[in-house]
């Protein structure tokens, strides 16, 4: 009889434990979902971080993608020293075509085919139109233009925009 009530008492205190473990979870999970919840409002209102749009006529360079872009688009054909590959694709590094930004983004815009004279060595292969919007476009160049030894020029979108009607 005496073994049946110490099973019964540790049945009973088994029981209890782990009802309290049991509640110490469920306000465990709550407190995890009210953190939660307080952090995406954070984040919600805060807008992730973002930066506020701009107007589309904005004349700051939008620099920050242009690395990514160039790794996207340019990198095959103009290396990632910008060097391009002799005889092949002109060079982006310490380039004397990049003088002419309406001429540069023209060459972005339409591409071209037929020979083409940069740094003094003549080239002959077709580079395609490239399908970006005027702000990759002008991230892309200002990336150009501030990379590889060139003068740090940026192009806007505004720039972008100006040679687009001028083509």
């Amino acid at each position: 009889m005496c073994e049946l009530v110490i099973c019964t008492i540790q049945t009973i205190t088994l029981t209890n434990e782990k009802a309290a473990l049991s509640f110490e979870k469920k306000l465990i999970m709550k407190n995890i979902c009210i953190a939660s919840f307080v952090v995406l409002m954070l984040v919600v209102t805060t807008g992730c971080g973002s930066n506020p749009p701009q107007a589309a006529n904005d004349s700051k360079p939008a620099a920050e993608s242009g690395e990514s872009i160039y790794k996207r688009t340019c990198i095959t054909c103009h290396q990632a020293n910008g060097a391009g590959l002799p005889n092949s694709f002109p060079p982006l590094a310490k380039s004397d075509y990049l003088a002419d930004k309406v001429k540069t983004i023209g060459q972005v815009i339409k591409g071209s085919s037929g020979d083409i004279v940069v740094n003094g060595n003549k080239f002959n292969n077709a580079m395609p139109a490239q399908t970006l919007s005027d702000e990759e476009i002008a991230a892309v160049l200002t990336y150009v233009y501030s990379s590889f030894g060139n003068s740090g020029a940026p192009v806007t979108v505004g720039e972008v925009k100006d040679a687009r009607t001028k083509l």
